[in-house]
């Protein structure tokens, strides 16, 4: 909630209250705030604050100020606007991270929300009247640096601007020059030709050649010929000489300073505890190339202004380069890079019971819009796959691995790794998803032999399957959505195993009949539900699940207080897979017997707390760059499936599993080496979240995406199947000329419920006692029966998207030579079936909310079932999404699909 006070400008009151970008500009020494339109324009002699707001999917809104300092801009209006950006903290509730950005020298997270790039514009802003253009084009050259934002500054208009590292644009009146460096990466050149399409189709009209000159060609051909005139004639490029921008003072340790009446006085301890920080003060942590300002919670806004005006005297009076980045936290509000510079820093995590009181609030807000409910419903399941596909199961036993039978398959054993091999129809075409299966108490020998070996299935195998590292007790919902009633049992059958236990004189508790034994009942529907065997003692109980109690002479359920009716089922089934010849004695927690106590040695404390499942973290996208054993990360921003560049290996970072993409121009050529890179990600822990080395890794090759992988882009098929590295494509794609990848072209996702199998119905096949078991068609997506719509969890940061490479499609050759269009990038439209729009973007084919859904009585025949919400009319849309139609389409595609399933419309 805002928070306001004589201190904090009017203009700021009702700042962040939307997710989005909100930019100003000061003008007059007043802040006035910068049209949409304008959004991205920026002027070099002027000031800006930029606020984006989005919501984490826990629900919470995040901030982050940006104070943006023009290289001409006043120092008056520099220092106003630091002041300003302070006061729009403090009217956010002070929890934003504010950053210093100055012209040339901006921070990549900055650069992500005005994609492709900002090329700053000569002057000051003025909210008067534009200016007419002028009769004459003025060209410019424009320098880029970067690889996955680019940084673009206007250089002089001569030869000895050009060097061998950068790429160049030269933008002249009838055509677009591009000239990439020898020296400069492919990922630049392919950033870069976005900023050539943006400059097309923004200061052209979309309306000009496009030509590319490659460094050291200068013979035999027009458009080299044209270039090289503008410039006088062609004359060779020297080698580059050392860089004469002033280099930072060279700094060996990290110092912390606190600040004291405007003053700095540096600590005398050399390593950093957060203890060290005092909530009554105000601390810079200097990093030479960055300066953190640590603004303790209990401090005035005129003290944070005083320390943040000493900070910025204090960089210029070490002469500092305009490379050093400020970034200013209010306590509470630490980055994992400032908490990376200290020996201890506890862990941020969420309490779930903080997370609970959020969900009452946000259900307390439903009620108010008129829907009564009592609690927010559960995260929506949805498989993201086909789960109708086949499965194999061997056990590795030593250096070999053994078939597991049909009948055995969904019974596996925490002693012993496992390799599992799941083929199904995806994409038009058959898939296959290996996992290693690796139990907590099997031998270290078996977990390298399950991964080896692994790789060796996969290696005989067609295609470029997606492979997947599970630790017993961190499965994904995709693991057990696979087996659909699966059970773990303690001990193992390996001989591994049996040697260990015999060596160490630990009894074999691998499971029979004969023996006691407590299960967890745990799952999502009949065709989702697990029974895991636990230590049979009071203390493995809770309150939250039910359970299976087999001693000698009898069998119990025991119900807990916190379990649903959708557990209770799950239990009765589940006993009739492991104990289907035993009657069972119904125990609700409070009602045990002595019986039951005596037979988990005796009645102990357990949790009896309500279990509430985390959160689902936002995802982040790292590129990875593996040298000499060692990897180095850096996050990208706002990211896209644009960022997934060839040539690049990057992590994709979803806290409870994690994804090694590898592209395929990468150094990175084996899934060992991925499953390496995925494991030192989980060491490094780059965002402080307390990732575990169990976390689940998924290996996927470019060309070969998932749909559980694809869900977390806005997914073009079409990029993902091109032939040629990242400026290759990019160019072809410019040109209209683009080509298909070695591999065949992916037809659009499909959501995969019981409704889009043939009948309804799953094939039979074969249950835990041998028998064959014919599937209920009921669906197996549990959706939400409520009202309220998920999309209070569903804004994130959205960044300025600027009509990138939205031209004429290219067009692939199929078999008989005939063409195909291949669709264009996404647009604010992205989503909305092109058959059923008008030019205007209306939608002609209008369809009531009841007979869209998925399980409609009444359903609507001849619709792109993969868009139904292309089909509501606006005020319906509206009503439903609880937001407009242009707001939905801005969202992250994964985001779309969670919605739509909320709504029955996936």
């Amino acid at each position: 909630m805002a928070y306001y006070s004589k201190e904090i400008d009017p203009v700021l009151q009702g700042a962040g209250a939307k997710a989005g970008l909100e930019i100003w500009c000061l003008e007059n020494l007043q802040l006035v705030p910068v049209p949409k339109s304008s959004h991205g324009k920026f002027f070099s002699g002027s000031a800006y604050v930029i606020l984006n707001t989005f919501l984490l999917k826990r629900g919470t809104p995040q901030h982050d100020i940006h104070y943006w300092l023009g290289k001409d801009s006043k120092q008056v209006d520099s220092a106003l606007a630091s002041d300003k950006a302070l006061e729009l903290d403090e009217a956010l509730g002070s929890h934003a991270v504010q950053y210093r950005e100055v012209q040339g020298q901006e921070t990549e997270k900055f650069l992500s929300y005005f994609k492709p790039c900002i090329i700053p514009i000569e002057g000051i802003f003025y909210l008067g009247p534009g200016c007419k253009n002028s009769e004459t084009y003025q060209a410019s050259l424009l320098r880029c640096k970067g690889d996955h934002v680019v940084r673009v500054k206007e250089v002089p208009f001569t030869r000895t601007s050009l060097n061998h590292n950068d790429v160049f644009i030269l933008d002249t009146a009838s055509k677009i020059f591009l000239f990439t460096g020898c020296n400069s990466s492919i990922q630049l050149r392919a950033k870069a030709l976005e900023v050539v399409q943006y400059i097309k189709e923004n200061k052209h009209g979309g309306n000009c050649e496009v030509a590319a000159i490659d460094d050291g060609k200068f013979v035999g051909d027009h458009d080299v010929g044209e270039f090289w005139s503008l410039f006088g004639g062609y004359a060779p490029i020297p080698r580059d000489l050392p860089s004469t921008v002033l280099e930072s003072p060279g700094i060996s340790t990290v110092k912390l300073f606190w600040i004291t009446q405007g003053k700095l006085c540096q600590s005398e301890s050399s390593n950093l505890d957060k203890e060290m920080l005092n909530s009554n003060k105000c601390y810079v942590l200097d990093c030479g190339t960055e300066l953190f300002v640590w603004l303790g919670r209990n401090t005035s806004i005129t003290e944070r202004k005083t320390s943040i005006s000493a900070v910025e005297d204090f960089v210029r009076s070490q002469g500092r380069s305009l490379c050093t980045h400020l970034t200013f936290l209010t306590e509470g509000s630490e980055t994992a890079s400032f908490r990376s510079y200290f020996d201890s820093w506890p862990t941020t995590v969420v309490e779930p019971k903080l997370y609970e009181e959020g969900r009452g609030k946000v259900a307390a807000i439903f009620k108010q819009h008129g829907y009564d409910v009592k609690e927010l419903p559960e995260e929506v399941y949805q498989p993201f796959m086909n789960c109708d596909g086949t499965l194999k199961v061997w056990r590795v036993n030593g250096d070999e691995v053994s078939f597991v039978p049909v009948a055995e398959k969904a019974m596996l054993y925490g002693g012993d790794c496992y390799i599992l091999q799941y083929t199904y129809v995806g994409n038009d075409k058959e898939e296959n998803l290996f996992y290693a299966w690796l139990g907590c108490r099997s031998a270290k020998e078996d977990k390298a032999d399950a991964i080896s070996q692994m790789n060796t299935i996969v290696n005989s195998t067609k295609g470029d399957p997606v492979l997947a590292q599970i630790v017993e007790g961190r499965e994904t919902e995709q693991f057990f959505s696979i087996f659909q009633k699966l059970i773990i049992f303690k001990g193992g059958m390996g001989t591994r195993y049996k040697k260990s236990i015999a060596e160490k004189g630990i009894p074999d508790e691998t499971f029979d009949d004969s023996k006691t034994a407590l299960f967890r009942v745990q799952g999502k529907c009949w065709n989702h539900m697990q029974a895991i065997q636990v230590d049979q003692v009071s203390s493995s109980l809770n309150s939250s699940y039910c359970y299976i109690l087999k001693t000698q002479s009898s069998s119990f359920t025991w119900v807990g207080n916190l379990s649903t009716a959708r557990d209770h089922d799950l239990v009765d089934r589940m006993l009739d897979l492991i104990y289907p010849m035993w009657q069972p004695i119904i125990v609700r927690e409070g009602n045990e017997p002595d019986i039951f106590w005596n037979a988990l040695g005796g009645k102990g404390e357990y949790p009896r707390d309500k279990e509430i499942n985390r959160f689902t973290e936002d995802p982040h996208l790292f590129t990875c760059a593996f040298i000499e054993g060692d990897i180095k990360v850096k996050e990208i921003f706002n990211f896209s499936q644009d960022d997934l560049t060839t040539e690049d290996a990057l992590v994709l970072d979803c806290h409870s599993e994690i994804y090694v993409w590898i592209g395929r121009h990468s150094s990175i050529r084996s899934k060992q080496d991925a499953f390496t890179i995925g494991l030192k990600f989980l060491e490094m822990d780059v965002l402080f979240e307390g990732l575990s080395l169990e976390t689940p890794i998924y290996v996927v090759s470019e060309g070969y995406e998932p749909p559980f992988f694809t869900q977390f882009f806005e997914w073009d098929f079409s990029k993902a199947n091109m032939l040629g590295n990242s400026f290759e494509r990019k160019l072809a794609i410019l040109k209209g000329r683009a080509q298909k990848m070695e591999a065949p072209l992916q037809s659009s996702w499909k959501a995969y419920s019981m409704a889009a199998t043939p009948n309804g119905l799953r094939s039979q096949s074969i249950g835990l006692n041998g028998l064959a078991r014919s599937i209920n068609p009921t669906t197996s997506v549990l959706v939400s029966t409520s009202k309220s719509s998920d999309n209070h969890r569903l804004s994130s940061p959205l960044p300025l998207t600027r009509k990138l490479f939205s031209g004429p499609s290219p067009n692939h050759g199929d078999i008989d030579g005939s063409s195909v269009e291949v669709p264009s990038a996404p647009s604010r439209n992205m989503g909305i079936p092109l058959d059923h729009q008008s030019q205007d973007g209306v939608n002609l084919l209008i369809y009531p909310y009841e007979q869209l859904k998925a399980a409609s009585s009444d359903p609507v025949t001849g619709i792109d079932v993969t868009k139904r919400e292309a089909y509501l009319s606006e005020e319906e849309f509206e009503e439903i999404f609880k937001m407009s139609r242009g707001a939905f389409y801005e969202l992250p595609k994964w985001r779309q699909n969670k919605l739509k399933m909320s709504l029955h419309l996936f």
